[in-house]
């Protein structure tokens, strides 16, 4: 545990925990690599803080729930909710008319829903992204300083001279970024349609440089054989999955099935029965011939898990070794910062407005609005083609 950070918002009992992420040190000649290559890249462990907001005693819990209705209510508010914050956020969204989604779809049913203020129950960046798709909305967000490894990871000056360092390529950037960040790519893909847009720019020849994810931008190319160059990023809830450990977990429970998610090393992606994103994990368990899962995801995912799949066993995928310790034992904290408390007090207040530059927000929109018109096209079996131009088009 460490100090309060000075000038945070927080309720008497919370505490205040060290998280160590990983940027890549842009100075060393080996900062980039490609995905099917084993190429060392030199990082830096860098830290942050996150806030650990107090449990609320039972009868504060369901006082909090009540006033947090009768404000979103009153506010024309719409709370849309990640799968890995706190079970009563997930479940208030749902109960109020809002949704409990991955990045993809919270970022959709924001823009498209009437209500003027929209309550994002998640990280920064999915604060970020709601307020690019709906600027003239009010965005408010629980913790502004619910962040993101990934995110804090890939600052944007590095990236933009790594970008310029490479002009010949594509920039295709994960949703886990920042603003400033997605202001610097062509496209921005999430974890539900990474493999589908990669795979539609490989098909029409681009060589991509993919941020930050290096496990995920392995995973697609390995499954498209795309031409990616990467920033070495890395989530910290899913780069501690072992694979070591989920052979041994495999072995106490062999008719398991065993889900992950592509954020997670090759090792662990290799012992997977499915991969894909949170949406995708969802559906296969619904739909594999199995009562028992292994997960390797946030365990935030396991409450809608349950909801969804009454009688299925659902088992948290092993991070650390016997006796070792683990950074984000399978949750992310910044996640967890997300609090009834303060869902509470935003409403009240107006207090975390998320704010983004609007010289910013065009740049920033243009790649999430070219990820949303492919998905729609996907989704209605229309033609994809011509929603990513061929090499020297306009």
């Amino acid at each position: 545990m460490t100090s309060s950070p000075d000038s945070v918002h927080g309720t008497p009992g919370d505490a205040f925990v060290d998280v160590e992420y990983e940027q890549p040190d842009q100075a060393a000649p080996a900062a980039a690599h490609r995905a099917l290559a084993a190429v060392p890249v030199v990082c830096s462990t860098r830290h942050a803080w996150a806030r650990v907001p107090a449990e609320p005693a039972p009868a504060e819990r369901e006082r909090l729930k009540a006033r947090a209705r009768e404000l979103l209510k009153a506010k024309n508010a719409v709370m849309v909710s990640h799968y890995y914050v706190h079970p009563d956020l997930q479940d208030l969204a749902l109960e109020t008319g809002g949704i409990v989604s991955d990045s993809l779809e919270m970022a959709r049913f924001g823009r498209d829903h009437a209500a003027q203020t929209l309550v994002v129950s998640g990280v920064r960046f999915m604060g970020e992204s709601a307020k690019i798709l709906s600027p003239d909305k009010r965005v408010l967000m629980p913790d502004l300083d619910a962040n993101c490894s990934l995110d804090l990871g890939c600052p944007v000056d590095e990236f933009s001279a790594f970008c310029d360092q490479h002009p010949d390529r594509t920039v295709v950037v994960y949703a886990n970024t920042s603003a400033a960040v997605k202001a610097r790519a062509d496209w921005l893909v999430t974890s539900s349609c990474a493999l589908d847009i990669v795979r539609a720019l490989k098909d029409q020849g681009h060589k991509i440089l993919w941020a930050p994810d290096r496990h995920l931008g392995g995973y697609i190319a390995r499954e498209t054989g795309a031409d990616l160059l990467m920033w070495n990023g890395a989530c910290i809830v899913h780069d501690e999955f072992k694979a070591f450990e989920l052979e041994a977990l495999k072995k106490e429970h062999p008719r398991a099935k065993v889900l992950v998610h592509p954020e997670s090393p090759a090792d662990v992606v290799a012992l997977a029965d499915a991969v894909g994103s949170t949406s995708a994990i969802l559906n296969a368990a619904r739909t594999l011939d199995a009562t028992e899962f292994i997960v390797a995801t946030d365990n935030g995912m396991m409450h809608t898990l349950r909801q969804q799949n009454p009688g299925k066993v659902f088992i948290e995928a092993p991070t650390a070794g016997n006796s070792a310790t683990c950074k984000s034992c399978a949750h992310c904290p910044w996640m967890a910062m997300n609090s009834l408390v303060d869902l509470v007090r935003v409403l009240e207040t107006g207090a975390n407005e998320v704010l983004v530059d609007p010289a910013l927000i065009p740049r920033a929109r243009q790649p999430i609005d070219r990820m949303l018109a492919f998905t729609a096209a996907l989704k209605a079996g229309q033609p994809v083609g011509s929603l990513v131009p061929h090499i020297g088009a306009a």
